[in-house]
């Protein structure tokens, strides 16, 4: 296939557009459509206990799940022909990787892999992912990593070796591989089939095609009727599952679902004589050829290759076309050959006896639809503007019957089976549903999907949306800022780069570019002044509301685990757990009032945390919820002289006995009126200080000036969030502590349960009288040399293992793997966090970390809520 053969070839194919698809995929999809027709109805009911808008996967598993779950009267609609109404599901490449970095992606793909092997829909092809350069193989060495974290049968290979499986390859252009033999192709249109199928059999379901949703009609701040072509239905649960249109229907009700359709070419090429013998859809491994973004695989006689390589093409959701108006369907758009033009190119590269061959043409090309976020993740979950109507948007073939699964839990139970808190439609901020940042992002990481992209790495696009009252001067102090929820938080303040002078190889300073991309050893200096004298940090990022009314009492008390009721003044420190007795969140809560609450958790989970707080609000109006977070600021002073300099900014008394730990209250700051709250996330004496938004620089101001005769330093999120925390051994939650976690297993059990009524009550006693599956850990690197002679730290998501390598998996079947990674200056040591088996959750245990292929040795140095650093707390009581 010649430089130009791309473009001479698609002459002919446009002018056959009219019959892109084969006769013989034609023909199956008559014949279906014949069985299909016999299944569904031409008229629309006019009420519906949910209705279900789209008939792609996710559609189609979840209205097969919400039957099971017990469901009636349910009605599915796409205004496509069955059984392939025209959406993504229809044109997608549909093989399955099951390794991925995030945990929660894997869970997802590992459960939808259990159903389509279920349906006896799936292919295990096997397939390997090719590296052309050593960054590409030290990165699938991480790969490795993660499989054995997540429990998947993998291995790194040779050229040689997948040239055996994979013939037509040419393996001189490769360094290596990663081979993932329950990697696979599944036919999701057969799936989609059966499972609704599955649910017509029970009577549940009642499914309309050919009909169009043209208005979402709201009551109340509730979901009342879907209002159709063919006429309206009324219904209090809507779901919109209808992938790259999801926006637009979502807008009808005034909701919002923030993602954006956007391209991804695909071409057909054959007949392929090689592929001529075998039978079946795929007889050869999958290849994803990584360094180039692209992917290629057999289908029947023919060769697919699709590219994540070209420039970020992407559409709105009102220009897609309609049926009417596509050739062939509306999400298979014309194709824009110069887009794909060096992709080919390379792809020949690698398997030149098929395209390099002249017999072998292109018989289908598109500029294939599919749903992109600003974050890459899932959009799942009750709309927070419209009560009833969810979301299942931006799901892939790979994720879309766990989805299926997991939202008819939700919606049925309250809670889906697994922690889905990374793909709730609710963790998006007003700024995060704009258009722009949308696309901004979309574009982005369109190209990262076949990415090296670091565990730390930072977005580049719609930056300095969120700034702190003192980011100025942030700026002027050389902060390196990373972004969180829109916020621009200093990482680290280059100022302090003189702090590295002051104390040497305490720093633990990084030799591997990997193990130090997006961190600095000024964090471990920043750290080390901080336990030394003083440290002051920007809190901006707080997600902040107050819980008002006669009865803020009772509403905070149905939703925290600790007790609410408790004297004015007092600082609350608590999870929040959901219904089976996972943990939702973890945050603090102040008493202002008699009927004042003021609530403090992280900016990323902010506006979920925030909805747990609205949904236990009593029905009676006694109690309201007022979001502050753009109103006050948050400026955290601790370490030894923290009483020093606080107490030289006010005439109130600061000493331990005037102001206890746990305790807050108004103070005056020079001209500034100060709530004060004496807590710590660092395990230092200090204060969370906190100033309407317009005073916050001035208090910044005033904090360092007091702080400098002390040897005050400013200090970044690297310590607040990292070192300073992981040497208390303190949970974070998204990574020690989500909704399959429970408070006994973290080390958060309290020495009795309070008897108000909470969210989780009854399932937390069980828990607590019942041994734990797997206790939290810190662990203590031993020895950081490789096998290559140079010292590696681990970042996060690593396997623990035994000494020799085998698993660890406790109870539940879960593995061992690293929550959080980070130095703890202050002991010298690089600390890993982890839960084990109970057995090996003892003080001294020796174990090991896998890091990149090599094994290095790890000792449990604490275990449950013992930290490591100031065992007994006599600092933060100081």
């Amino acid at each position: 296939m010649t430089p130009g053969f791309l473009t001479t070839i698609l002459g002919g194919l446009r002018a056959e557009a009219g019959a892109a698809d084969d006769g013989e995929t034609q023909a199956a999809g008559h014949a279906e459509n014949r069985v299909m027709e016999e299944q569904t109805m031409n008229t629309v009911p006019t009420r519906a206990q949910a209705v279900v808008i789209g008939a792609g996967i996710v559609g189609n598993s979840l209205v097969h799940h919400l039957a099971r779950l017990g469901w009636r009267d349910i009605v599915q609609i796409d205004k496509g022909p069955l059984p392939n109404p025209g959406g993504s599901t229809g044109h997608a490449s549909n093989f399955i990787f099951p390794v991925n970095h995030p945990r929660g992606v894997t869970d997802l793909i590992l459960d939808s892999v259990r159903q389509y092997r279920e349906m006896g829909v799936f292919t295990a092809s096997g397939g390997f992912e090719v590296a052309r350069t050593e960054e590409r193989m030290e990165e699938l060495r991480r790969r490795m990593s993660s499989a054995k974290a997540w429990g998947i049968d993998s291995e790194l290979v040779t050229p040689g070796q997948i040239h055996e499986l994979v013939p037509f390859l040419d393996p001189s252009v490769l360094v290596g591989g990663f081979w993932t033999p329950s990697a696979g192709v599944v036919d999701s249109v057969r799936a989609g089939e059966i499972m609704r199928e599955q649910a017509l059999q029970r009577g549940a379901l009642q499914v309309v095609s050919e009909v169009e949703v043209i208005g979402l009609d709201v009551e109340g701040g509730r979901i009342r009727r879907v209002r159709t072509t063919g006429g309206d239905i009324e219904a209090a649960t809507v779901v919109v599952a209808c992938g790259v249109w999801s926006p637009r229907i979502a807008a009808m009700a005034g909701a919002s679902i923030p993602l954006t359709p956007a391209v991804h070419q695909l071409i057909k090429v054959g007949p392929v004589p090689r592929f001529a013998d075998t039978s079946g859809e795929i007889s050869f491994p999958i290849i994803r050829d990584m360094d180039t973004f692209c992917y290629e695989r057999q289908h029947g006689s023919d060769l697919e290759v699709g590219s994540y390589a070209h420039r970020p093409i992407l559409l709105d959701a009102d220009r897609i076309p309609s049926i009417d108006q596509a050739v062939l369907s509306p999400t298979e758009m014309p194709f824009t050959a110069g887009d794909f033009q060096p992709q080919l190119e390379q792809a020949r590269e690698l398997m030149p006896e098929i395209l390099g061959n002249p017999d072998v043409k292109i018989n289908y090309a598109i500029n294939g639809l599919l749903s992109l976020t600003a974050d890459g993740g899932q959009i799942l979950g009750e709309t927070p503007e419209v009560a009833g109507l969810w979301s299942a948007a931006a799901v892939w073939i790979r994720e879309g019957p766990a989805v299926g699964r997991l939202l008819a839990e939700w919606m049925t139970h309250g809670n889906p089976g697994i922690d889905l808190h990374h793909a709730d439609v609710g963790r998006f901020y007003p700024h995060q549903r704009t258009r722009e940042h949308v696309r901004a992002r979309a574009a982005e990481g369109f190209n990262k999907t076949y990415g090296i992209v670091h565990p730390g790495e930072q977005w580049g696009s719609n930056r300095n949306v969120r700034l702190a009252p003192m980011h100025s001067s942030q700026r002027e102090l050389g902060a390196e800022f990373f972004e969180a929820a829109g916020w621009e938080r200093p990482m680290w303040y280059n100022s302090n780069e003189a702090l590295l002078g002051e104390y040497g190889d305490a720093v633990m300073p990084r030799e591997v570019e990997w193990d130090s991309r997006w961190w600095s050893p000024i964090i471990n200096a920043e750290h080390l002044a901080m336990r030394e004298r003083a440290g002051v940090v920007d809190l901006s990022s707080f997600a902040i509301f107050d819980v008002v009314g006669p009865g803020a009492l009772a509403a905070v008390q149905r939703t925290i685990v600790a007790q609410a009721d408790v004297g004015i003044g007092r600082v609350i420190y608590t999870p929040v757990l959901d219904s089976r007795g996972g943990i939702r969140a973890d945050l603090t809560v102040m008493r202002l009032g008699d009927g004042h609450y003021r609530v403090v958790t992280g900016g990323l989970t902010g506006n979920i945390d925030r909805r747990r707080f609205q949904d236990h609000l009593p029905t009676d109006g006694s109690a309201q919820l007022v979001d502050q977070t753009s109103a006050y600021t948050t400026v955290g002073l601790w370490g030894p002289r923290a009483r020093d300099i606080l107490g030289a900014l006010t005439d109130h008394d600061v000493s331990h006995e005037g102001f206890l730990f746990s305790s807050c209250r108004n103070i005056q700051v020079g001209p500034l009126s100060v709530l004060a709250s004496r807590i710590s996330y660092v395990g230092e004496l200090g204060w969370e200080l906190y100033v309407p938004m317009e005073q916050g620089a001035r208090l910044w101001d005033l904090v360092r000036s007091a702080g400098a005769p002390h040897g005050l330093v400013p200090v970044g999120t690297g310590v607040y969030g990292g070192t300073g925390r992981i040497e208390k051994s303190y949970r974070a939650h998204g990574a020690e502590l989500d909704t399959e976690r429970t408070l006994v297993e973290a080390g958060l059990m309290r020495p009795r349960v309070k008897d108000a009524e909470f969210t989780g009550r009854d399932k937390y006693i069980a828990q607590r009288a019942e041994d734990p599956a797997a206790i939290l850990c810190s662990l203590t690197v031993d020895d950081h040399v490789s096998a290559n002679g140079r010292r590696r730290y681990m970042l996060g998501g690593e396997p623990i293992v035994e000494r020799d390598g085998a698993p660890l998996i406790d109870g539940l079947g879960r593995r061992a793997y690293v929550t959080s990674a980070g130095s703890a200056p202050s002991l010298g040591k690089h600390v890993l966090m982890s839960y084990l088996p109970p057995a090996l959750a003892v003080v001294g245990t020796e174990l090991a970390v896998d890091y990149m292929e090599d094994l290095y040795p790890v000792t449990v140095a604490a275990t449950g809520a013992t930290p490591l650093f100031d065992a007994e707390n006599k600092r933060i009581k100081a």
